[in-house]
């Protein structure tokens, strides 16, 4: 009798094994191959203009250049969008903290008695984390 409890209880199990759906594709990523980073010119003219993709490349090789040397001026960083005194980049994940150490330790430049830098808003690995931060720095100070 106890074998006839045991096989009525494999029976019960068998039919209670629900299919599970199929999984067509899985990915995490964990170390994404790029950084991005949101930056704004800061400048002592009243008028400063509108920023281009040019100056961006100028002033960032600038600071990479002055902290790092040649070295500095190897990381590749692509332009992806310079909207008046603000700018995003993508640069190599690895070479972040290096492009943000000389963002910040570069001392700016003087083009016709007028002072410029860079100031660093955000850099994150992934874009979504920069998107849609405007006044974000005035939540505490109204």
């Amino acid at each position: 009798m106890a074998e006839d409890a045991d096989t009525s209880m494999t029976s019960t199990l068998d039919v209670t094994k629900v299919k599970k759906a199929h999984e067509l594709v899985a990915a995490t990523i964990r170390a994404p191959r790029y950084s991005y980073a949101h930056l704004q010119l800061l400048s002592d003219s009243t008028n400063p203009g509108e920023l281009d993709a040019l100056q961006v490349r100028s002033y960032c090789t600038s600071a990479l250049k002055q902290f790092l040397g040649t070295t500095g001026v190897g990381i590749p960083l692509d332009i992806l969008k310079v909207d008046r005194k603000d700018f995003w980049l993508r640069l190599p994940r690895d070479d972040l903290g290096a492009f943000s150490a000389a963002i910040t330790a570069w001392q700016g430049s003087f083009q016709d008695g007028i002072h410029s830098s860079l100031r660093i808003i955000g850099c994150s690995d992934w874009l979504g984390a920069l998107v849609g931060r405007d006044g974000e720095d005035k939540l505490w100070t109204g």
